[in-house]
């Protein structure tokens, strides 16, 4: 679990430089869409090894059966999927920690449940491939995203699955993959931004969805 000393080791102003990856992803135009919050967010970069962490809660989840047997199917591989109903108004957490070895980020999110220990998604966000950013969940399992604007909100789409296997790198073929996969940053003012997860088969259509609100980093 999350410790109060770990949320509270937040990165010193000082400590903050200024993050053009994700505006170079985007290009100008694209970047200057967003409103200056979310600019603000994915614009500042931490020293390795520094934290930024995310306080919020759980607000909406839904999973058809097929989603929840995605999900739970996904525990195999670490559980990057949330799969538990009751995490609904439970709090959630997000850390976000600069890689100090490699050009990326550690997210670690942690959904409270109704009981029982909360569920950790651990993740890897590098800058690399064929669209410029890859998440890495672990087991040698990542997804290619392409980033863009819509409406003012923030958008991570999943283009294809790979699987690296002693140094190769092995795209999925869609008919394996488990859909796909839209994030979604809005933000809604005074602070405060929604985090969104849709995940869509082509047979089964929308088969999973989650919605937090979280609140900016106390720093």
């Amino acid at each position: 679990m999350v410790t109060d000393m770990q949320m509270n080791q937040l990165p010193h102003p000082d400590l903050q430089q200024q993050d053009t990856r994700f505006s170079a992803l985007l290009g100008k135009d694209r970047w200057l869409q967003l409103p200056p919050a979310i600019r603000q967010r994915f614009g500042k970069k931490v020293r390795g090894g520094d934290s930024v962490a995310y306080q919020g809660v759980v607000t909406e989840m839904r999973m058809t059966w097929f989603g929840r047997f995605l999900a739970h199917a996904a525990r195999l591989v670490g559980a990057p999927l949330p799969y538990d109903l009751s995490c609904i108004a439970q709090p959630a957490v997000v850390i976000v920690t600069e890689d100090i070895a490699g050009n990326g980020q550690f997210w670690i999110r942690q959904y409270g449940r109704r009981s029982g220990f909360p569920q950790m998604v651990h993740s890897s966000k590098r800058f690399a491939g064929p669209t410029g950013l890859e998440e890495y969940i672990g087991y040698g399992i990542g997804m290619a995203l392409k980033v863009n604007v819509a409406s003012g909100v923030l958008w991570f789409r999943s283009d294809h699955y790979f699987l690296s296997v002693l140094g190769r790198r092995i795209r999925l073929p869609r008919v394996i993959s488990p859909g796909a996969l839209a994030i979604g940053h809005h933000d809604l003012g005074q602070g405060r931004f929604k985090f969104s997860l849709r995940l869509k088969t082509r047979l089964f259509g929308e088969v999973l969805s989650q919605d937090a609100i979280f609140e900016d980093a106390k720093i």
